[in-house]
């Protein structure tokens, strides 16, 4: 008889494996680095709290690794050790002085908090922003650590990602290489909590509930507490139930919570969003730079393109490379990369990337070791799942497509030649579309690949496909969206969903049946009242073809041969973004009382083409 391994069997094995690697790699911490905390002085006189882990053997010297964060550097204490360093434990391995920064005003470090804090233009040499503390923290290092080679180099995911890129304003002459990981860059169009100007309502909510309730004073995470304690596990019906924003504000926050205050004070995209956008303030790039990103990123897919661009068009002689694959937020260093919910992708893709491209990447620039000699850009395609690498992003061997809307749901590359051709269908936020099937407990990282059939039955969301394709199409770079549709609403927001439809003969894998599935390969959501630019908002006109046009954050995935192309359009997804009224008010001032139901038209004719524009790879 074969002898059989469960599922729980194996399970428990894999999570023996990984507590005894844990347990290796904090013995490894203690055995090797030594800690050392110190609170260091920034030019207006505040200290930030920092721990540096030197290596033990002193016969030679070493490059920094810097990592500036306000998520704490903890634990605290000089004999309190990390369990491992650096971004993955192999990177200790190498042997670096890991420096880790509580940034100004967070935890153990003194000052005042500011959420992506405006870059200063003063010419006071006190004036201080996060540019300048980097600046100074590395002067410190530099002329005060041992066994220091003189290199240093600053890496960060998410919120520490932003504050690499903003090591590359106002550069210290030590910083060689710099890796921004799906950087925080833009609070208002693309990133975390504002896209298109429509507020993501449940991250917003969820993490300034903790992260933005202010401290009166430096302390250790143990001394923090949290008084907003949300017990229900439905939390598509606890937003609903609580409202809108203002309402939310009013019972939970108060004015107790800096970045919500700030939300209603700034409600259009003016100088306060704008001046927070650190790709403004990039120039002249010295160190070389590394920005890495995950497709399936759902809180900073559009700051991860958005700063590897902006580096490329402002900065000409720089060398900057850009790293993206089939990842979730930080999964290029939290998983092994091989699948992602029910989608898989063959290959450990975070493994590949951690030995080909992050270690080589900060080996070679700061100890010069080995060779490094990645592409300008390292794509991961999803799909046909398999690295490929461009000399720029988007690729240069591309060819433009159009899909247009037509009637009875089909979508293609013709325009339809009526002059009376539209879909029409009610709307009520009362009864939002929600962003995920099943019960909504939190807002999960694999609802960007999700299965959508439970929106496409919905009523109020109109969808539009292809024929089954006849050969592979690999789509590269940003979708661009130009919509005509018309409400009997004066307001309305539009979610556009980029799906890939399995064929219904496809196999299962690994249990999931995957015959019919409709993968979500990009989704994202316009305000209507911002169509015409974010620094102003306009009602829509009862009854007008209205323009809305808007542009999606990157993809790479291959749509097979016997697939078939699919596009949602929905006007509500919730709880992840706040709904819209349907009646024209100014942002965050809406109620319950002002939901309103409203007609919608999108029009597919030959003086109205609604369609969505991409670039293909070329054979």
């Amino acid at each position: 008889m074969k002898a059989t391994i469960s599922i729980v069997t194996l399970a428990i094995l894999g999570s023996t494996q990984l507590s005894a690697q844990s347990a290796a790699d904090s013995a490894y911490v203690r055995d090797y680095y030594e800690k050392t905390e110190i609170e260091i002085p920034m030019r207006d006189g505040k200290k930030l709290f920092t721990a540096i882990y030197s290596p033990k053997d002193k016969s030679k010297k070493y490059p920094v690794l810097l990592n500036r964060t306000p998520y704490t550097v903890g634990p605290y204490g000089q004999n309190a050790y990390k369990k491992s360093l650096g971004n993955f434990p192999s990177m200790m391995r190498d042997g670096y002085i890991f420096v880790y920064q509580d940034v100004r005003g967070k935890w153990m470090s003194e000052g005042d908090f500011e959420d992506v804090r405006p870059t200063s233009l003063s010419k006071d040499k006190k004036a201080i922003d996060e540019s300048t503390d980097t600046y100074d923290v590395l002067e410190w290092l530099q002329k005060n650590l041992k066994n220091y080679n003189g290199k240093a180099g600053l890496y960060g995911i998410s919120y520490p990602g932003f504050y690499s890129t903003v090591g590359l304003v106002k550069t210290h002459p030590s910083l060689k290489a710099v890796s921004p990981q799906a950087p925080v860059t833009d609070w208002y169009i693309g990133d975390d909590f504002h896209h298109n100007g429509v507020l993501f309502l449940q991250d917003a909510f969820t993490f300034m509930s903790t992260f933005g309730v202010p401290r009166p004073k430096p302390i250790t995470p143990d001394q923090f507490k949290n008084n907003i304690q949300i017990k229900e596990a439905d939390k598509y019906n606890f937003f609903l139930q609580a409202g809108t924003a203002r309402e939310l504000k009013e019972k939970y926050f108060g004015d107790s919570v800096r970045f919500w205050n700030n939300l209603f004070n700034h409600p259009h995209y003016d100088e306060f969003w704008k001046s927070r956008v650190i790709t403004n303030y990039i120039g002249d790039v010295k160190p070389a730079v590394m920005v890495v990103g995950g497709f399936f990123d759902a809180e900073d897919a559009y700051g991860t393109f958005k700063t590897y661009q902006s580096i490329e068009e402002k900065s000409k002689a720089n060398n900057s490379i850009l790293v993206a694959g089939p990842w979730y937020h930080g999964g290029w260093v939290r998983a092994e990369g091989d699948y992602l919910g029910d989608i898989h992708f063959e290959k450990k893709t975070s493994i590949t990337y951690q030995e080909k491209f992050e270690q080589p990447f900060f080996r070679y620039h700061l100890k010069g070791e080995g060779d490094f000699d990645a592409a300008e850009a390292n794509i991961f395609v999803s799909g046909s799942n398999e690295w490929k690498q461009f000399e720029q992003w988007p690729p240069k061997n591309i060819e433009t497509k159009k899909l247009y809307f037509q009637p009875q749901g089909k979508l293609g590359y013709e325009k339809v030649q009526r002059t009376d051709s539209w879909d029409e269908y009610v709307t009520d936020p009362n009864k939002p579309v929600p962003h995920q099937g099943g019960l909504i407990e939190n807002r999960t990282r694999e609802y960007m690949v999700d299965d959508q059939r439970f929106a496409a039955s919905r009523p109020d969301v109109m969808v539009y496909q292809t024929e089954p394709l006849a050969e592979d199409i690999t789509i590269v770079g940003p979708i661009r969206n130009f919509l005509r549709v018309s409400s009997t609403g004066t307001d309305a927001d539009y979610v556009v969903k980029l799906i890939d439809v399995y064929p219904i003969d496809a196999p299962s894998y690994q249990g999931k049946t995957m015959a019919g599935y409709q993968m979500l390969v990009r989704g994202e959501i316009m305000a209507g009242k911002y169509r015409n630019g974010f620094e102003k908002a306009e009602a829509l006109t009862p009854g007008m073809v209205e323009k809305v046009n808007f542009v999606m954050p990157d993809i790479a995935h291959t749509f097979k041969k016997g697939h078939r192309i699919m596009i949602q359009v929905q006007n509500s997804w919730f709880p992840l973004a706040e709904r819209n009224p349907q009646v024209f008010m100014e942002p965050y001032t809406a109620t319950k009382a002002d939901f309103r139901k409203a007609t919608q038209r999108i029009f597919h004719d030959v003086n109205n083409p609604t369609y969505i524009e991409f670039d293909i790879l070329k054979n």
